[in-house]
């Protein structure tokens, strides 16, 4: 793991049944959640660390552990389409809810049976994605739960938790990871990735994938201040290489170069095109519509 050694030191002492890791995605949340896991569920920990080497831990580096269960939202519907909003339903939690049958794993049901090793854990990747029933539904197991079972919630913005799991959990807040430990973990990373990572490791061990979205909207800026048909070819090549998570995030950095008036402009353009491909507008529509919006913000006529 990069970072977070003092994180995993709290951890490691940490007795309570439910936590929550707060943070910005791509700062190893997740991670840390993993490991955390894992130590709990080690034979023979060395020091605050697995061991690496048990039935235990080698499952985990097989990604086969039974006693870890990941719930998170759907990144699809039941029709294949790209889910307009991110949620946890009750579905994902009580089978009794589940009538579309949409889930092949539901938390109160997992948590009947003991566990093969130490603690079952549930990892909440999205806490603040549970909708009110399906937090309801937890409530019980998170106040009383079952085997020793161990609750991680991961969440950005704890505001968006509902309280009664909040005031029952303990709170850690994950911390940006220092450029120097990331340029001494990651070598030779270009100063761009690590000034758009801003300390969140996950996108520096993408390094690639941010170095294509940066070019991708280099090249759409660049185009938006000149011929009009050269600006609908680079949102076309924006939109074929739009990534939900990653695209408009990469592309609010770069307008960090443009005056303050136009990163304005730009900005809410961006906004409002997110917010149309949620709806399912037409996406050629929408980024040729970005691309003009981004001009405007310029200033560009024509």
């Amino acid at each position: 793991m990069i970072g977070h050694q003092k994180l995993q030191r709290q951890l490691a002492q940490n007795e309570a049944h439910s936590l929550i890791l707060e943070g910005t995605a791509q700062i190893g949340r997740r991670v840390l959640a993993q490991w955390y896991a894992q130590l709990l569920n080690c034979k023979s920990p060395v020091g605050n660390q697995p061991c690496g080497l048990c039935v235990s831990c080698r499952n985990f580096a097989a990604g086969t552990h039974p006693d870890v269960l990941v719930v998170s939202p759907k990144e699809e519907t039941s029709t294949g389409k790209k889910a307009r909003s991110s949620i946890i339903p009750i579905s994902a939690i009580s089978a009794s809810h589940d009538t579309g049958k949409d889930h092949e794993i539901h938390v109160l049901d997992w948590l009947e049976t003991a566990a093969r090793y130490r603690h079952k854990v549930v990892i909440v990747d999205g806490a603040s994605f549970l909708n009110e029933s399906a937090a309801n539904a937890l409530l019980k197991s998170v106040e009383e739960p079952p085997h020793a079972a161990r609750f991680v919630f991961i969440t950005e913005d704890i505001s968006g938790v509902i309280p009664t799991i909040v005031s029952r959990s303990v709170r850690y807040r994950v911390a940006p990871v220092p450029d120097v430990e990331l340029e001494r973990a990651l070598p030779e990373q270009p100063p761009r990735i690590l000034e758009f990572a801003a300390g969140r490791v996950g996108w520096v061990l993408q390094a690639e994938r941010v170095a294509a979205q940066l070019a991708l909207v280099d090249s759409l800026l660049l185009a938006v201040k000149g011929d009009l048909m050269d600006a609908f070819s680079a949102a076309d090549a924006f939109e074929k290489g739009f990534e939900r998570e990653l695209s408009p995030q990469v592309l609010r950095f770069a307008l960090r170069a443009w005056p303050m008036p136009a990163q304005v402009g730009a900005d809410t353009a961006l906004t409002r095109a997110v917010e149309a491909l949620e709806r399912y507008a037409t996406p050629n529509l929408v980024f040729s519509h970005l691309a003009l919006e981004l001009r405007a913000a310029l200033g560009v006529s024509g």
